[in-house]
Formats: structure tokens, sequence, C-alpha cells
């Protein structure tokens, strides 16, 4: 992240289909784009969720607190997708086991 403010190249574009949003992301998910990115997975009237971290580029803590966020939030309807590198953080963070956390 630049020290003006969010990536750029950062979006997170949640798509509504009956009672799941779907969230493709792309760029860096940190401090400055964790919020957006919550946003984006929590519209009004859904239930369930996916979330597509594939073309994330940089996580970190905050991205992480965002996820387990997600993960309460959604209660076991949630399934996340992740990129290596992300699947990589979420390892060293002890989340590689989660439930939520699906191949790629």
């Amino acid at each position: 992240m630049d020290q003006e403010g969010a990536d750029p190249g950062f979006s997170a574009v949640g798509e509504v289909a009956g009672d799941r949003v779907t969230v493709t992301v792309t760029g860096e998910v940190d401090m400055a784009t964790a919020g957006a990115l919550f946003e984006a997975a929590t519209p009004g009237r859904v239930t369930t969720a996916t979330v597509d971290l594939r073309a994330v580029t940089f996580f970190d803590s905050a991205a992480i607190h965002t996820l387990v966020r997600l993960a309460d939030h959604y209660a076991g309807a949630i399934e996340v997708l992740a990129s290596d590198r992300v699947r990589r953080v979420l390892d060293i963070a002890g989340l590689s086991t989660q439930p939520w956390l699906k191949e790629g």
C-alpha cells in the first residue's frame, strides 16, 4: 500500500443471487480496503456468502480480521476461495484449517 491511501487496483464487487452474495476481490486487502470488502460482502437480506480472493495480491492482518468478522457474521454459511498467496497468510495466522476456507 502506498502512503496516499487505498490501492487503486483494489476492487470488491458483490453480486447477489437469491440469498447469496458472491464477492470478487482484486488487488491489495489491507487497512485501507478491508472495510470496503466487508461492506461488499454484507448487503442487506442475504444469508450466505462466497468471497473470492484468488486475484488478491496482498493480504494483511486487517484483511484477516475482516474474514474472521465475515465468518462470524455468516456463522457456517460462508466459503472463501483463496489464492496461494492468501492461503499462505492464513496458514501463518493459524486459520488454514477453518471450514470456510475452500480450495481455489
